[in-house]
């Protein structure tokens, strides 16, 4: 119980003894009847509501405050205060169980779990209690190591890329077996746009470049990439490719996803979407006896072209948008400008 709480309820109680602290009123023949009336008349309790204590309990409080003064009145708390009644040690061991096993399991979830193996039942435990047990357990064990990471944006595109790679479908070929194919993606921090994906066999190194060398093509240097731990990212190529073409690489700290979150959900969309339709129909691309992969390739582009037309529909705001571009042309000509400018008064002294 809080503090504040057990005060409020001292002074209630000490309210309902007051009168007697310098004596019997004249009106009470004994101090029984003035428990009595007390109790007939009631008080108000700092939670709201109005209750009657019984007489013998208002006789209890006076009697505490003769002998160990206001303190006395103040609620003692549970005994076994921090543990539940309800949840015996096999039940607590089950919960305990589930939730480090599974730690995206709900309460709700847990609680009907308890029920079906008949470990209890709704007419013994409720919901509530589970989750009000959960909630203490993650407070005492601290379950989670997150750190509080907000929402960020780049003002410019070609600021930061952020690349990363997902299992995609899988590819029958022409020997009739089914081969897993990985998804390599790099989005732009501050548009959110696919600047380079394509699908491959593997997922390591090489791959990533070839994706890389396409973006860089088409929509220039970013200043930063920002990529995992995973060794198709964190070498010492990577490095000396950075270099060369004047960028910079960083890697986000183990067991981090928020940090590259924006790839991230975009894969999840990419799953959620594309990659759903494929698993209805078999885990095949178009349950086909076998694919070229090529085709798998021009596929995955359409789609990207399709979801970022979408995307510029529904959750863009075009004139931010066009403000960003905007702003990367006007660096570029104030550079050139100044360039110029440079340029004209050393000829001026020569």
């Amino acid at each position: 119980m809080k503090q504040e709480l057990a005060q409020d309820i001292a002074l209630m109680r000490y309210s309902m003894i007051s009168p007697l602290i310098v004596g019997l009123p004249d009106e009470y023949r004994s101090k029984e009847a003035y428990f009595r009336a007390a109790a007939a008349r009631g008080t108000l309790h700092p939670n709201g509501s109005f209750i009657h204590p019984a007489p013998t309990s208002i006789k209890r409080w006076y009697q505490h405050y003769q002998k160990n003064g206001f303190d006395a009145l103040l609620p003692s708390s549970r005994s076994d205060e921090g543990t539940s009644r309800k949840i015996d040690p096999d039940l607590e061991e089950q919960i305990r169980y589930l939730k480090t096993a599974y730690p995206r399991m709900s309460a709700a979830a847990i609680f009907r779990q308890l029920c079906t193996n008949g470990s209890t039942n709704r007419n013994e435990l409720s919901e509530s209690t589970v989750n009000r047990f959960l909630n203490n357990l993650a407070l005492k064990e601290k379950t989670t190591n997150n750190l509080d990471m907000r929402r960020y944006e780049r003002a410019h595109v070609n600021e930061v890329w952020c690349g990363d790679s997902s299992v995609g479908p899988y590819l029958k070929t022409e020997d009739g077996k089914k081969h897993k194919v990985y998804v390599i993606a790099l989005i732009d921090d501050a548009s959110r746009y696919i600047v380079g994906i394509d699908v491959f066999f593997n997922d390591n190194f090489v791959n990533l470049m070839s994706v890389m060398k396409s973006a860089v093509a088409k929509f220039g240097v970013p200043k930063l990439f920002n990529f995992d731990n995973g060794s198709s990212y964190k070498n010492k190529q990577m490095d000396l490719l950075a270099a060369r073409i004047g960028s910079t690489v960083h890697y986000d700290q183990p067991y981090t996803p928020t940090q590259k979150a924006k790839v991230e959900r975009w894969f999840r969309t990419m799953k959620d979407q594309w990659m759903a339709e494929i698993i209805a129909a078999g885990n095949v691309v178009r349950a086909a006896d076998k694919v070229d992969f090529q085709e798998l390739s021009d596929e995955v582009s359409h789609m990207v072209q399709m979801a970022m037309m979408a995307y510029d529909k529904k959750n863009l705001d075009l004139a931010d948008e066009v403000i960003k571009y905007d702003d990367v042309v006007d660096k570029l000509f104030c550079d050139i400008r100044r360039i110029m400018n440079v340029t004209a008064r050393r000829s001026a002294l020569i």
